[in-house]
């Protein structure tokens, strides 16, 4: 199996997690495993859980890794579960890619691309789970494709593209990924391409995020997170999309507030407590030279919180 996949945001992400040798750690998106390889080359006695919801990225992952190291597959939103079930009550840095991996994305079996003509309409993450982006195109309602596609692609000719994929729906079931792209690029104006790229990388953003509840209980995962960590512990997040970023965002502002009351009320009634403090006031992005060798990079923003 060939799994290439370069991290993002590598030394930077690493750096801000300030890996103790002794600590405990936590690699929610394991992936390729460049992020925990990075970890485990600090640890000293420490111990990593490298968790995916991917059973071929973790196939990768043991090979790779070595040392004080658990393999969990699982969704990284059910972190609390997974060290309750390994006894570990805290840790002192945890860590959280919510980007597609160039694995998923250029394997054509996986069905993640519109660059691919004869790929499956899959896009699963977890390939054990039902719901695949063949069937949400074949059997959702116009409005609900149309409400998908505008919401989690932001693509203002949505209302087009559920048209045009329901009617051509009701000739032939839609299979593959060249299927798809021939619709949307007959339902998107040539002259929006110029500055948009792809006509179908909205649309095919928004399946994925469908078919994998990518927004779902990201803000439950990132309390979680922060109730987990020890004090001064870190939670490092690398988001590729803005409706991602809005979430960690919100959320670290929240944790960092002693007040979330609105603004109209004359005192304080929520009893809200800052958790910590944000790290950067901006998110850390890229530099030129990472951005030039990894092109997918570039939409990628860093955040970290530190637990007091």
């Amino acid at each position: 199996m060939i799994y290439e996949h370069k991290s993002v945001l590598l030394e930077e992400s690493v750096d801000a997690l300030n890996v103790q040798p002794n600590g405990i750690y936590v690699d929610c998106t394991a992936g390729g495993g460049g992020h925990s390889a990075k970890i485990l080359g600090k640890l000293q006695g420490g111990r990593l859980i490298a968790i995916d919801k991917d059973e071929d990225a973790l196939t990768v992952c043991k090979k790779r890794l070595k040392g004080n190291v658990s393999f969990i597959h699982s969704d990284f939103k059910r972190l609390g579960e997974v060290l309750r079930e390994l006894g570990i009550e805290k840790v002192d840095g945890i860590i959280a890619d919510l980007g597609v991996s160039s694995y998923q994305i250029d394997n054509p079996e996986r069905g993640f691309s519109y660059m691919t003509s004869d790929a499956p309409l899959d896009m699963r993450m977890d390939a054990t789970q039902s719901l695949s982006a063949r069937d949400v195109v074949n059997s959702y309602s116009e409005a609900e494709l149309c409400k998908l596609i505008r919401e989690f692609g932001e693509e203002k000719f949505a209302k087009s593209i559920a048209r045009n994929i329901v009617a051509e729906r009701q000739k032939r079931l839609l299979t593959t990924c060249g299927q798809l792209v021939d619709i949307i690029e007959q339902s998107v104006p040539h002259c929006s391409r110029k500055k948009s790229g792809h006509p179908a990388k909205r649309t095919f953003q928004a399946l994925r995020i469908e078919v994998n509840k990518e927004l779902d209980g990201i803000d439950s995962f990132l309390e979680e997170a922060v109730d987990k960590l020890n004090p001064n512990g870190r939670l490092a997040v690398i988001t590729f999309h803005s409706l991602e970023d809005r979430i960690v965002k919100q959320c670290f502002y929240d944790f960092a507030t002693d007040c979330v009351c609105p603004p109209s009320f004359p005192k304080c009634v929520c009893n809200h407590r800052a958790k910590g403090v944000t790290l950067y006031k901006k998110p850390i992005v890229p530099n030129a030279l990472e951005q030039k060798e990894n092109p997918r990079s570039q939409s990628a923003k860093l955040r970290v919180f530190v637990k007091k």
